[in-house]
């Protein structure tokens, strides 16, 4: 899943493609290194950021959104506002990405309505209140593992209450979200633990967890963000959500010939 931040504050590409031409040549960037889809943003995550109104979002995305469906590529659409999935849903978004936990149900009323696949990832309030990157308690969880699958889970009843599948929930566990950084790493190192939920989803690009190694700004996390990817896959995750597509895509494919051929060496074995 390759990202598309239409906005000028996101904390890796904010202001690189919120103009329409911009954002055009990374979609045919995105789709020439390989993404199998395209989530599109019109409203920053980052610590402290404000919350856009459902129509500043729409404006935001959707001459990128009308590109990205023009490709053929699956295009997902990051919001938590049930007015701005309608609309994308509307345009021909196939599927809903949600950073809220599932803040207002109605945002997977809409998506019922539409059969869309919606993308629910753990958090704890909205991006407002977070006090800094990979800034929270060390003891807010008495289980990362355990609260995030209940608190997550109930967020999955929410969405089925109000008309969804549960199968067109998706899991994302939302490393960096009300986490430190530790809480991050132990998510990523259990993710094996959460398969029985359905799709997962993870999304580690740049994050600032990656920064616990070695102090980097985002601009210098490409290694971390591979290598968290990789680990994330070989934990079960179906998804990865990344800025950098063509290094990742290259890097699981690399992984996947070993695996194979390690299959293969060990049937000769025997």
């Amino acid at each position: 899943m390759g990202v598309l931040n239409v906005t000028p504050d996101s904390f890796f590409d904010g202001g690189r493609f919120n103009e329409a031409s911009a954002a055009a040549r990374r979609i045919d960037q995105l789709v020439q290194d390989g993404a199998d889809l395209i989530d599109i943003g019109g409203e920053s995550t980052r610590p402290g950021a404000p919350a856009i109104p459902a129509s500043e979002q729409i404006a935001r995305l959707e001459p990128a959104l009308r590109r990205a469906l023009q490709t053929g590529v699956l295009v997902s659409v990051d919001t938590a506002s049930p007015a701005v999935a309608r609309h994308a849903l509307g345009l021909g978004a196939q599927l809903i990405n949600d950073v809220s936990c599932l803040a207002d149900s109605q945002l997977a009323q809409a998506c019922a309505e539409y059969a869309a696949p919606l993308i629910v990832m753990h958090a704890r309030g909205p991006a407002a209140t977070m006090t800094g990157f990979s800034q929270y308690p060390e003891d807010g969880y008495a289980d990362v593992v355990e609260d995030v699958r209940r608190e997550w889970r109930s967020a999955r009843d929410r969405a089925v209450a109000a008309g969804m599948s549960a199968s067109d929930v998706y899991f994302d566990p939302g490393l960096g979200f009300a986490k430190s950084a530790r809480q991050s790493y132990a998510l990523l190192a259990q993710l094996a633990q959460f398969e029985s939920e359905g799709v997962v989803v993870v999304g580690p690009s740049r994050k600032s967890f990656i920064a616990a190694v070695d102090g980097t700004p985002p601009e210098q996390r490409l290694g971390g963000s591979v290598a968290a990817c990789l680990l994330a896959a070989a934990r079960g995750a179906s998804i990865v959500r990344v800025h950098d597509v063509r290094e990742v895509r290259q890097a699981l494919r690399v992984a996947a010939v070993v695996e194979r051929e390690s299959g293969l060496g060990a049937a000769h074995a025997r």
